[in-house]
């Protein structure tokens, strides 16, 4: 399912800025943008969100930026300033004329500013406390969609409960004139046939389009999805299962409608059925 939250954390480093951003897919597949500067955080991120997020093609942005604090303290590195001096002493042994280094000079020397070095478990709990965060707002706008394409499943769930319950006591009437058309052809094909077999063959062929077990488990797997949905957290591999169930007996109910308002129902319970594969495959 879709989603998107993002959210910025200063840090010693600078202003650590992430961005989570999700769109269907029936399995996890996370792809990272990281700054240099921050790859050794992508383990962390990786678990924190692998943790929270189940489904969906994902994608994290983690960038470093301009820090809004205070500038970190700075010191000049000893061993710099002796190494300049050592080498400005053996210019001037060589060119007397040469002028001495002034202290502008001295401060623009590479490495002679040193920084303090940055804080990496200070930086891993500013990441963690940004992520935790980012993943609560991420979680909360995936749900909010997730509620809405509940609501759609479960209307299509009772539309297709009522269609059941009303074909439900149309079967044995429509056993009983398919086997009345059937004795018709019987006798119509065989003259005079015997009544035993006759019997046996009429039983035969009322038992091949009795759908009442294909109702009940119909009602079964409707029921199922109710459960899944009423749960809460992570239910859309199983609707996706109980959906290719609801899908195989729409399937067996057409093969085996003995009248036209099954045949109906049947096709109107497919359409339903791939209605909510089509949702499912987009719930977490």
């Amino acid at each position: 399912m879709t989603g998107y939250a993002a959210a910025s954390a200063d840090s010693p480093r600078g202003r650590l800025t992430l961005e989570l951003r999700s769109v269907n897919a029936r399995f996890l597949d996370m792809q990272f943008r990281i700054a240099e500067e921050l790859r050794a955080l992508e383990p962390l991120l990786r678990e924190m969100i692998g943790a929270r997020v189940a489904r969906g093609k994902l994608d994290c942005r983690f960038v470093l930026g301009e820090s809004g604090m205070a500038e970190k303290p700075q010191r000049l590195d000893p061993q710099v300033l002796q190494r300049l001096k050592e080498l400005s002493e053996q210019v001037r042994r060589s060119f007397p004329e040469a002028g001495s280094l002034r202290v502008a000079d001295v401060l623009r020397w590479p490495g002679a500013i040193a920084e303090e070095p940055a804080d990496e478990e200070a930086l891993k709990k500013i990441a963690t406390g940004l992520c935790a965060r980012v993943l609560d707002d991420f979680i909360a706008s995936r749900s909010r969609e997730g509620a809405k394409l509940a609501a759609s499943v479960r209307s299509r769930v009772l539309e297709m409960r009522s269609r059941v319950d009303e074909v439900g006591p149309l079967v044995p009437q429509a056993i009983a004139a398919y086997q009345a058309k059937v004795a018709e052809r019987l006798k119509e094909a065989l003259g005079s046939a015997d009544d035993d077999r006759l019997r046996a063959e009429l039983a035969l062929f009322g038992v091949k389009v009795d759908v009442h077990e294909e109702l009940d488990r119909l009602r079964a797997h409707l029921g199922e999805v109710e459960l899944a949905l009423g749960k809460g957290g992570p239910a859309g591999k199983r609707l996706d299962f109980v959906a290719q169930e609801l899908n195989r007996e729409a399937n067996t109910l057409a093969s085996k409608a003995a009248s036209q308002p099954l045949s109906d129902c049947a096709l109107e319970l497919k359409i339903l059925v791939e209605q909510i594969r089509e949702q499912v495959q987009n719930i977490e």
